[in-house]
């Protein structure tokens, strides 16, 4: 069955850096575009970025454009996310999804960013 596990999250000084990763299984993630979506407290899930299968295209939402970066290794079926320059409203509960709604999606990794 589609697993997608997530994991990198943590606490991050307001400015920081953080890195999450996927790890995906039980379905051809070469050929799939993939994305990451975020839940925030008390708010609905919403999309932040999208890759597809070859890594040649991304798109970003505009809260995070210039600061997330998407990508992804086939070889590994992996897919990341690597955050720079944090804020306190990038708090939420992030999720690797295999939709842009976040329908089919995984556990979930939590950041927080907090001084």
């Amino acid at each position: 069955q589609v697993q997608l596990v997530e994991s990198g999250g943590g606490l991050v000084q307001p400015g920081g850096s953080r890195g999450l990763s996927c790890e995906a299984s039980g379905f051809i993630f070469r050929t799939n575009w993939m994305y990451w979506v975020r839940q925030a407290p008390g708010e609905g899930l919403e999309w932040v970025s999208s890759i597809s299968p070859g890594s040649s295209i991304t798109h970003y939402a505009d809260s995070v454009k210039g600061r997330f970066t998407i990508s992804r290794d086939n070889a590994k079926n992996t897919l990341s996310l690597q955050m720079n320059s944090l804020k306190p409203e990038d708090t939420a509960l992030y999720y690797c999804a295999r939709d842009e709604k976040g329908a089919d999606r995984g556990q979930g990794t939590q950041v927080t960013v907090s001084s």
